[in-house]
This record gives structure tokens, sequence and C-alpha cells, in this order.
């Protein structure tokens, strides 16, 4: 049985040319050792396993190789290259900056410099994690960084660039690297799935380089991982059972129950999620990761931002196709708002279904909205009902008929108080017909008042009427709503979340104002709140209408009413002085009072 090797180890890059997704690290390298403009000291920065002492290693190895290729890489047959290679150079030293971070390590390190290489042009100190050198080991190290001997090259490697010092990071070269992309990723793990003959799907290395978050070694280690779980053959199904990722599937069928509106499959969905073991803020991380991959499948130009397979854009880019712009943005809204109040709800699942539910009635909420306006202005539903308005004299002649007795032909009975009311109700037909014909703006109540007022009973029995009808039509389509009952803390609930979405809209002074006190709830769903401040009133005012149809849509009862009391507070209970606020601490703990006797303490004012 042969002694295995990890894959990290085995396939570790060996020049230049077969570093993965560094192109414009290597390049430059490459570049200045063929114009032999090789600088003292390079800082090689960057997250993890992306190739930092990999690329270290590989300058080495080329700058002391006798027969330096035309492509500018070592020659591997030279005696300084074989000697690289079996782990036997004396020109190449490594050293761990975790271990050896102190002064005595450095002033080692100093000394050792001080001599030429005995084969090739370079003594090369490569410093792994640099960043963990003490302050006085990084002071004892300046001079020689800044003015080594001519044969001596230093290369620091480090994740943690921030940490250190600017004197020492001026005297470097410094080379940021990237983090390997997804498909560079993938297409390594593909070279070394068919190396070692290994049955790979496309789609299982892509999400073990997604998991392996731009590093390539992690990824080796993961695909070496799953090659033992499966025996050699890597399939989707055994990753994302290995890594504990949730399938893309269940992503693409909560987002067409959301687009159906059918709720409860949604539900059911995120059920099946938690009892799988997922956590439900990964979920909801994952479901806008997956909105935003639709955002972006929806135009061409932006559809090379997705990092998936390409089977699995094509389900991206017909599933996009089905949803509206106005959907994902909806949506990603609020995952992100759902993302954020996670962690801090007591209720975290509710969150999550909550986000759910409000998203799948996007349009329900839409048409009872609609309904609404349509109920509250008719003209605006029905557009050709305005061009249907009677013409003046029309109008006019109507009323006056309605004002005139019900006998034509007994004028003469009519006493001269009822003659005149009459007139007055007609001048002021004219006026509210005026109102009526002038666009955006609605009729006024001025003719059935005056009605109201008159001393003829049938005018006024007949507008009463009228009135009585209209108050009974609302009534009725109050009553059709369903009332559920609810209880204080559950009012109290809705409340506070209300609060909290005016903090998030930026209305601070309101959010602290709705959960400074409980709100009161009275019989019939009679809700009073106390305010003590005139502008809170008029704030809560403004918001009432938006309030009231939150606190009725989210309890489902739409007989509640809300009624705001201003409380006047005592002027002479506010604490304004220095002297007023000791005092009042004192009353409170008589000790305040001895301990400031005792050292002989003033109040400052």
């Amino acid at each position: 049985m042969s002694d295995f090797i990890v894959s990290a180890r085995k396939y570790r890059p060996a020049t230049f040319d077969t570093v993965v997704g560094q192109a414009h690290i290597t390049n430059t390298l490459k570049n200045a050792i063929k114009t032999n403009h090789l600088a003292q000291a390079f800082l090689f920065c960057g997250p993890r396993g992306v190739g930092k002492t990999t690329c270290a290693r590989i300058l080495a190895k080329t700058i002391n190789c006798l027969n330096i290729t035309d492509n500018v890489e070592a020659c591997n047959e030279c005696e300084s290259c074989n000697s690289f290679n079996e782990g036997a150079s004396h020109n190449v030293f490594e050293l761990d900056a975790a271990s050896n971070n102190s002064v005595d390590d450095i002033r080692s390190l100093i000394e050792q410099v001080r001599y030429a290489p005995q084969l090739g042009k370079y003594k090369v100190y490569i410093i792994d994690e640099v960043h963990m050198l003490s302050q006085s080991a990084f002071n004892a190290f300046l001079k020689t960084l800044e003015e080594p001997p001519k044969h001596a090259i230093f290369i620091l490697a480090t994740t943690e660039k921030h940490k250190i010092l600017p004197t020492i990071l001026s005297r470097c070269q410094i080379f940021d690297f990237n983090r390997i992309q997804i498909d560079d990723i993938a297409k390594h793990l593909a070279f070394i799935a068919n190396n070692e003959q290994v049955k790979a799907e496309d789609e299982g290395l892509h999400i073990i380089a997604q998991k392996s978050d731009g590093a390539l070694r992690d990824a080796c280690s993961m695909f070496d991982q799953i090659v033992s779980f499966t025996g050699g053959n890597i399939t989707y199904k055994a990753v994302i059972d290995n890594l504990n990722i949730l399938d893309y599937d269940y992503y693409f069928k909560v987002t067409d129950a959301l687009l159906e509106e059918n709720i409860s499959q949604a539900l059911l969905l995120f059920n099946e999620i938690t009892n799988n073991g997922f956590d439900g803020h990964n979920f909801i991380a994952g479901l806008s990761s997956h909105f935003r991959n639709l955002l972006v499948s929806k135009d061409v130009a932006t559809l090379q931002l997705l990092e998936v397979s390409d089977s699995i854009k094509e389900k991206y880019k017909s599933q996009s196709a089905k949803s509206s712009l106005t959907f994902l943005v909806k949506g990603l809204t609020l995952f992100n708002k759902t993302d954020s109040a996670y962690k801090t709800s007591k209720n975290q699942r509710l969150q999550v279904e909550l986000a759910l539910i409000q998203l799948s009635s996007i349009n329900a909420f839409k048409a009872d909205v609609e309904k609404k306006k349509d109920i509250a202005n008719p003209s605006a539903a029905n557009p050709a009902k305005k061009d249907e308005l009677p013409s003046k004299e029309t109008a006019v002649n109507a009323v006056s008929s309605t004002v005139s007795s019900p006998n034509s032909d007994n004028k003469s009975d009519n006493t001269p108080q009822e003659a005149t009311a009459s007139q007055s109700i007609v001048e002021e037909s004219k006026e509210a017909y005026k109102q009526a014909s002038t666009p955006n703006q609605a009729p006024k109540n001025s003719l059935k008042r005056s009605a109201l007022k008159t001393s003829t009973p049938s005018i006024s029995a007949k507008l009463a009427k009228n009135e009585d009808d209209n108050i009974n039509d609302q009534t009725q389509t109050q009553e059709q709503k369903v009332e559920y009952k609810f209880d204080l803390n559950e009012l109290v609930t809705t409340w506070n979340s209300y609060a909290a979405l005016k903090k998030e809209d930026g209305k601070i002074n309101l959010a602290t104002a709705l959960t400074g006190k409980k709100p009161i709830l009275k019989d019939n769903y009679h809700i009073e709140f106390e305010v003590s401040n005139k502008a809170i009133e008029e704030a809560l005012n403004e918001d009432k209408a938006n309030f009231l149809e939150y606190l009725r849509r989210t309890l489902n009862n739409y007989s509640i009413k809300l009624q705001l009391n201003l409380v006047a507070i005592d002027e002479s209970k506010k604490l304004y002085s220095a002297t007023d606020k000791y005092k009042h601490l004192a009353n409170k703990n008589p000790a305040i009072d001895k301990l400031r006797k005792a050292f002989d303490l003033d109040i400052e004012f």
C-alpha cells in the first residue's frame, strides 16, 4: 500500500504557469526575473489557501536555477533545482514567525544573512505569518530588511497585512493575492479528479468550490474528504449531504410556491428544511442569494456574475423569466430585514415564516388596496361616469323640483319662509355642481346640510334617509370582514413591531413614543394611548391612518378604533438644575447625602 499524500500537497503548483488564479502576481514576478529587477524584500498578503507560500517557493527556486527557460521557469534538472525538490537546498530558509517571534530569533536570522550562498546567486528567506512577530522583533529586523546584503532576498507572507508596522511595509514590494474564482477552483478539481481516476459531476465540484470561499487548499481538503465518503464517485447529492449544504432545488421550489401565492406550500417546504437540520438563518440568507441570482439572470449582460454550473444557470434563467422585477426587489428587501432582525427575535421561526407569507401575498395586498380606493372614490374606479354628469340646467331644475311641493298646482300655498328656503337651496345647488364639476375635487355636502335645516319635512326626511343608507352600506362592508378576537399581549406585540418598522424608516422619536407606554385595550376593540407631548400627538395623528391600517391587517380585525389622549405633565416635577436632580436622588437614597458630607463634596452647576 503506497503512502497517501493529500491533494493540496500532491498537486501543489511547482511552476509559475501552474499557479491557479493569480496571473497578475506570477506575470509580474516573471518579468522581474527576466529583466533582473528583483527587489530585496517582498510582502505576499491575502486570504488563506490562495498560493502565497507556493509563489514564494517557486520564486526562490527559479531565481537560483542555473538554466532558466525562455518562459522564465526553473529547468527542474540542474543541481540547484534537484536539491530544492529534495528539500535539501541550503539557499532557501523557511521561518515560521508564529513560533519564532522574539528578538533573539530575528538576531539569529540576521547572523545567517551575512554568509553568501554556496550554490546559486541568492539566499532566500521565507517568513510565513510575519504579522505574528513582536514589535521588538520588527524593530530589530528593520535595518537588515532595508539594507540587506546583495545576495539576500526576503519574502514575507501574511494573511493580516494591517497588523504589520508601516515601517516594514514601506521597505517591501507588496503583492495582494486575490480569492480564487469558483470556476478556476472547479477546473483544478476536475484536473485532480481526472488524474486520480475519480468520477465527478460538474455540479458537485462547483458546490465544493463555492464552499471553499476562494481557498484552493480548502477545496482540495474537501475534495479528499468526499472522495473517501463516496468511494471515488463524486455526485451533487453526495456533496450536499456530506458538507451539509441546502439543495438548490429547495430554493427553486420555495420560489415557485411564492410566485403561485401558495402560502401553505411555502410553509411546508420551510418546515421540511428545518426538520432536515438546517438553520432558519442560513435558509433566509440562502434564499436572499437565490433571489439575487434570479435578478442577475434577468439580463444577459449580468448572467456572467452567476458562479454556478451551466445546468443550474439554465434553471435560474427559466425561473427569472417567470419572476417580475418588483417581486424580486420586494423579496430581497423583506429577506434583508428578516436577516437583520433574526438574531434579536425571540420567535425566530416566525420571522422567516412572516417573510414568506408577506411575499406570497403581495398581489392580494395590492388588490385589497385598489378595492378600498375604488370604494372611497367611485369616480376614479369608473372614469366613464365622470362624463355622465348632468348639465347645469338639469341639476338646478332637479333640485328646484325637489324643493317644490309635491302638488305642483298648489304653489300659492307655500309660505314666504319656505320660498326663501327653496331659493337658498337652489343657489347652493349651483355652487355644489360647480365643485363637483371641478377635476380632482370632491363635491361638498352643503346642499344636504342646508336642506336639513329647512322647515320642509319632505326634503329633510329624504336627505336623512340617504345619509342613513350610506352609513348602513359602510357598516355592511365592515361586517363582511372577519373579526379576530385578540388580547392585550397580541396587541402589544403588533404595536411594538410597528414601532420597530418606524425605527427602521428613521422615525426614531415616533418609535420611542410608541414603546414608551403600553396601549390600553377597551371594550369593542377600542384602543386608547396616552401621549405627553403635543408634537408627538401631531406626529401620531399624521401617521394614524397607516398605523390603524397596520393594526387591523395584522390582527385581522377591522373594528379596531384608536384614540390618542394628551396627558398634561406637572411642570413642577421636572428637574432642571443640578441641585434639583441631587435633591431628587437624595430623597430616594439618603446614603448619597451622607457620602457627600463624608467626603465634603460640592454639587457642580
